[in-house]
C-alpha cells in the first residue's frame, strides 16, 4: 500500500506542475509595434503608434482568445481627435472590443472579416489608451490583425500596424490551449495538417484513465511481491 500511495502522490504532483504551466501561458508579455508603419504625415509634434500583445493563448475547444490593443501618442503635443480601428483577417475574427462600435460590412477594409472602431478622442503628449479585444482564432488557418490610427472622420490614416500575423511553428494540438506569437505565420497541425486533434475533458479523461490503470497494475504487482516475501518458502 505504501508503494501505491507513493505513485499516486507523484502523479498528483506532476498534474499540478502541468496545470501551473498552462496557467502561465496566459501571460501576454509586453506590447509590440511589430508590423507597424507611418502612413500619412501627422501634425507637427504628434507621434502616433500602436502596440499589440506579443503572446496570446487560443483555447483549442472554444477557439476564443483575448488581445490587448494600445494606441499611444509619443509626441510632444496633443493629437487632436482620433480613432483606432481593430480589424481581423483570415482565421482571426474580432468579436468585440470593449467600448468600441462594430464596423458595418461596407466599412470593413478589403479582405477583412470583422472590425471595430474606437473613438479615442484627443491623446495628450505621452499618453496612451488600451482596449481589450475578444476574438476567435481558427487554428486550421493563418490569422492576422490590423490597427489603423486615423482622424476621427477616417479621412486620414496616420499609422497602421499590420495586417500582422499571430501564429506558431510548433502547434500543441493535444494541449488545452495553443500559444501564438505576434509576427509568426501560423502552421496548423493535426490530421492532414488542416485541423487540430480533439482535446478537452474526453481526451484528458482518456489520458488520466490510462495513467490510473498503469498505477493500479504497478501497485498490484508490488503487493503480490511483498506478500510472496512475507509468506517465505513453502515446506513440503
Amino acid at each position: 500500500m505504501t508503494i501505491t500511495t507513493g505513485l499516486l502522490v507523484t502523479a498528483s504532483f506532476s498534474a499540478a506542475l502541468f496545470l501551473s504551466g498552462t496557467a502561465g501561458a496566459e501571460d501576454q508579455g509586453p506590447g509590440s509595434s511589430k508590423g507597424g508603419k507611418a502612413v500619412d504625415k501627422a501634425p507637427a509634434g504628434v507621434g502616433l503608434t500602436t502596440l499589440l500583445t506579443e503572446r496570446i493563448s487560443v483555447d483549442n475547444n472554444s477557439k476564443k482568445t483575448r488581445i490587448t490593443a494600445t494606441v499611444k501618442n509619443g509626441g510632444s503635443k496633443e493629437s487632436g481627435r482620433i480613432r483606432l480601428l481593430v480589424v481581423g483577417f483570415d482565421g482571426l475574427t474580432v468579436k468585440n472590443v470593449e467600448g468600441c462600435s462594430p464596423l458595418a460590412g461596407k466599412e470593413l477594409p478589403e479582405g477583412s472579416n470583422s472590425g471595430f472602431s474606437c473613438a479615442v478622442g484627443s491623446l495628450a503628449a505621452g499618453a496612451s489608451t488600451s482596449y481589450a479585444v475578444d476574438a476567435t482564432y481558427d487554428l486550421s488557418k493563418a490569422g492576422k490583425i490590423c490597427l489603423p490610427v486615423q482622424t476621427a472622420d477616417g479621412a486620414t490614416t496616420f499609422w497602421q500596424q499590420g495586417p500582422v500575423p499571430f501564429g506558431t511553428t510548433n502547434p500543441s494540438p493535444d494541449a488545452p490551449a495553443t500559444p501564438l506569437l505576434l509576427g509568426t505565420d501560423n502552421q496548423p497541425a493535426g490530421p492532414g495538417r488542416d485541423e487540430l486533434a480533439r482535446t478537452g475533458p474526453a481526451a484528458q479523461r482518456a489520458v488520466l484513465g490510462a495513467a490510473a490503470a498503469s498505477m493500479v497494475t504497478a501497485g498490484a504487482a508490488a503487493l503480490w511481491w511483498v506478500s510472496r516475501r512475507q509468506a517465505g518458502p513453502r515446506r513440503g
